[in-house]
């Protein structure tokens, strides 16, 4: 097998994930520009220009049909994964660390850093529910005094959908969602 060589990103790399299928893998950096790829190939497909600051975190939905990323812009951008096109975008007051999608893909959850003032957050929002995204506030709010979340992760366990993190300095913390 020879390897493939992808050449996009001005600085060091920040998450590389595929897609359920395998066959389209994202890249991202502390650049702005996260990019997707034919991973059979290499083929660039396209960018998702959209963040003005590094791209920490993202989550590609089980059907491929978005793209869910977390930047240092203090934003969290919701894509369609085939035209670029920005589905929903979501502030915070402080960088968005993390995100990911439900196992329904119907709720995505994002982390704020613990930093300019502002206490560290999980905050959750149903994308079905427009009110909630046009007007930015999620269904669930999560203040996390003590530390930063490093990693936030959705697994099933049994029948039950768990909200798993990572936060600094503290041990993993599970969740019932």
């Amino acid at each position: 097998m020879k390897p493939i060589l992808l050449q996009a990103h001005e600085r060091s790399l920040t998450k590389i994930l595929y897609n359920k299928d395998g066959d389209l893998l994202f890249t991202a950096s502390k650049h702005n520009l996260p990019n997707v790829w034919w991973s059979v190939n290499g083929e660039r497909l396209g960018t998702y220009n959209g963040h003005n600051g590094a791209i920490w975190d993202m989550a590609v939905s089980s059907d491929s049909t978005q793209l869910i990323t977390a930047s240092a812009d203090q934003s969290c951008i919701v894509w369609d994964c085939e035209t670029g096109k920005i589905l929903h975008q979501l502030t915070a007051k402080s960088p968005v660390r993390s995100c990911g999608f439900s196992l329904t893909d119907n709720i995505i959850c994002f982390t704020t850093d613990k930093s300019m003032g502002q206490p560290c957050f999980i905050k959750f929002f149903d994308i079905r529910d427009k009110e909630q995204v046009e007007t930015n506030i999620p269904f669930r709010d999560i203040q996390i005094d003590d530390s930063k979340v490093n990693r936030m992760i959705w697994v099933q366990w049994r029948i039950t959908s768990l909200q798993v993190t990572r936060m600094a300095d503290l041990p993993v913390r599970l969740e019932n969602r």
